[in-house]
């Protein structure tokens, strides 16, 4: 199957990981005075990997190391050469096994304290001896080097954010303002904080509802998953069952038609001056877990509504870094619905790969380390796979009626 990148293949370990303990500085100290650096490197990058980087021998940490997406990262900015240092919340997360994973620390960004994680990394900088570009991978991630930039800035070099954006990001509420703001499509979506709010919004709803949390990752607390309502009972019974009416963090949003491959991202790159040389889009074609999940098969797919509307806007906020976006289509109107924006590098950029190797990672390595952003585009046709999850997803599409045996093979071909 040409063109489909495998992202869960098992490496042997390069680097270590252990646990450590709740106060940052002591444990981190702990940590190094155990484990001292090894002498060999990663291996060394080929030629034409060589090619896309002038210097690679700025450090790069990955804050949040998680599954395929982390070990992407790993690969990625390794591969070139570049020490890759992983943070994670636990030890078994496959990057931290990556040869190409100089060192991996375990720590825990959503039960820790700002302060107790400024310290941890404020460590881990003057241990690794230089500044390092930064790359946090989720939510909480974003949101905590945004808000911290003043203090991380001594170790560290990533993109500047403004943090009330990034968090206007984060929230699927203020995002939904900020994209009517923008005259950018939405689906019809409420913010109920009460039992009360969903039951007079049941009175003029299209059912089936989307019962979705307005931010995805909380520090230390939970969060219910999307769940599709059919009825008025099932959706205020799970409302019931998950709100927490002191911390409102549910929306009601209208489910627009169609399956996984209605699902259409953009993944991009946008440098220092606010341009993007680094713009992929492409289609999801199966999620895990099914339905409402991550993509665990996708495909590249030229789009020019979907680039220029995702450009436009954030060129209009004033965004800078990063990008993983989706929009739903409507085939009832023929629009693009933005229903997520994640300011941040996601778990499938590994897709969005242009013929000359860049990608979104790799874009934001060069930026932050002064070298020229090289430009790329989507590749027509490449296929992506997380391949220890999609034959999951397979089967049970295949017992709901809406994947045959052979449309599962050809689904796979690329």
């Amino acid at each position: 199957m040409p063109n489909t990148a495998s992202q869960l293949t098992a490496e042997h370990p390069h680097g270590h990981a252990r646990d450590v303990a709740s106060d940052p500085q002591h444990a981190l100290n702990a940590y190094f005075r155990d484990n001292e650096p090894a002498a060999a490197r990663a291996p060394p990058a080929s030629r034409s990997a060589r090619m896309l980087f002038e210097d690679a021998s700025t450090p790069a940490v990955v804050l949040g190391c998680f599954r395929h997406g982390g070990l992407a990262m790993v690969r990625s900015l390794g591969r070139l050469g570049v020490p890759v240092y992983a943070v994670h919340a636990d030890s078994w997360t496959p990057g931290l096994f990556s040869k190409y994973c100089r060192e991996g620390i375990i720590w825990d960004l959503r039960t820790s304290s700002a302060e107790q994680s400024v310290r941890f990394l404020a460590d881990l900088g003057r241990r690794i001896g230089r500044r390092s570009v930064l790359i946090p991978t989720s939510d909480i991630g974003a949101m905590f080097v945004a808000d911290e930039a003043e203090q991380l800035a001594e170790w560290f070099i990533f993109p500047r954010q403004d943090r009330g954006l990034i968090r206007s990001l984060c929230s699927k509420r203020e995002m939904y303002h900020l994209a009517g703001k923008w005259n950018v499509p939405t689906p019809r979506t409420a913010f109920p904080r009460s039992r009360a709010d969903v039951v007079q919004y049941i009175e003029t709803a299209r059912l089936p509802v989307l019962l979705k949390p307005i931010y995805s990752d909380l520090p230390g607390r939970a969060v219910a998953p999307m769940t599709l309502c059919h009825t008025e009972q099932e959706l205020i019974a799970r409302y019931d069952a998950v709100e927490d009416p002191s911390m409102p963090n549910l929306m009601l949003q209208e489910f627009i038609p169609g399956g996984d491959e209605m699902t259409f991202t953009f993944n991009g790159y946008f440098d220092r001056d606010g341009d993007c040389k680094v713009a992929f889009t492409g289609r999801k074609l199966r999620n895990y877990p099914p339905y409402f999940g991550q993509a665990s098969l996708g495909i590249c797919v030229h789009n020019d509504v979907v680039a220029k509307t995702t450009i436009d806007f954030m060129k209009g906020i004033g965004y800078r870094g990063p990008l993983d976006l989706e929009y739903r289509y409507d085939t009832r109107d023929g629009r693009y619905k933005v229903n997520d924006i994640n300011p941040r590098i996601g778990a499938m950029f590994r897709l969005f790969v242009g013929a000359n190797g860049m990608d979104v990672a790799r874009a934001l390595y060069q930026d932050m380390t002064g070298q020229p952003v090289l430009a790329s585009s989507t590749q027509e046709g490449r296929k992506w796979i997380v391949e220890d999850c999609d034959w999951v997803s397979a089967l049970r599409y295949c017992r709901d009626g809406r994947l045959t045996l052979k449309g599962w093979r050809q689904s796979l071909r690329g």
